[in-house]
């Protein structure tokens, strides 16, 4: 939305074909939509190649797809590993690989990817989920360094506990335990989330590349 009202043109991906004619009937025709699954790199793969030989014209990347499957690690199963790391940490690289040759030709981009404040802090029983989270960030570094005399900009943000459908199943007593530890003592909203990745996104960031940067309400400070 805050990309819309800024008159960008939208690529929007999800592994649902539901979600995806949600969002078209929201944002209408004039917008792209693909449908992706990013825990199968083969599948992946192919479809990132189709993306990128028929829009060249990509300026922006916003990776931000994540999932959850939480264990100890004593517990933790082979499956549960591999489905997070692939579709939080794996998608980055098959989807940055593929578009970032047109960046490089047109000597222009920005590319943002969603971390989290766990990255940094770690979290018990979601060892998967922080590696994950964890190698975005040395992954957009390693990148930032790569890219940067293309005039391509790589950032990270690191958002803590924003309120969505996840905060949204907290019970009283594990809102406020969460809350103690947030000095602003609420949590984010996503729009606080959408006005950093739209700023790194436009040229006011030009000289930023290769930062993490944190939203948490002071939950984390580095």
């Amino acid at each position: 939305k805050k990309f819309i009202e800024n008159n960008f043109i939208i690529f929007l991906t999800s592994s649902s074909s539901d979600k995806l004619s949600i969002l078209k009937e929201k944002y209408g025709k004039k917008h792209y939509y693909y449908k992706l699954d990013l825990s199968d790199s083969f599948d992946l793969e192919n479809q990132m190649k189709i993306i990128a030989n028929e829009h060249k014209e990509i300026s922006v990347i916003v990776n931000n797809a994540g999932i959850t499957d939480d264990g100890l690690i004593l517990r933790m199963k082979n499956h549960q590993w591999e489905k997070v790391i692939k579709t939080n940490l794996d998608s980055n690289f098959i989807i940055l690989r593929s578009l970032l040759p047109n960046m490089i030709s047109n000597k222009y981009g920005k590319i943002i990817g969603i971390s989290s404040v766990v990255a940094t802090s770690g979290n018990p029983g979601q060892s998967n989920y922080v590696a994950s989270k964890s190698g975005i960030i040395g992954l957009y570094k390693s990148i930032a360094h790569e890219v940067a005399k293309r005039n391509i900009n790589v950032n990270i943000v690191s958002p803590g506990y924003i309120i969505t459908p996840m905060t949204d199943k907290l019970n009283d007593n594990q809102k406020n335990n969460i809350l103690n530890k947030i000095p602003l003592q609420r949590f984010g909203n996503p729009i606080d989330i959408a006005n950093l990745v739209y700023f790194l996104s436009t040229d006011s960031s030009s000289y930023i590349t290769g930062q993490n940067i944190n939203i948490n309400g002071g939950m984390l400070m580095v």
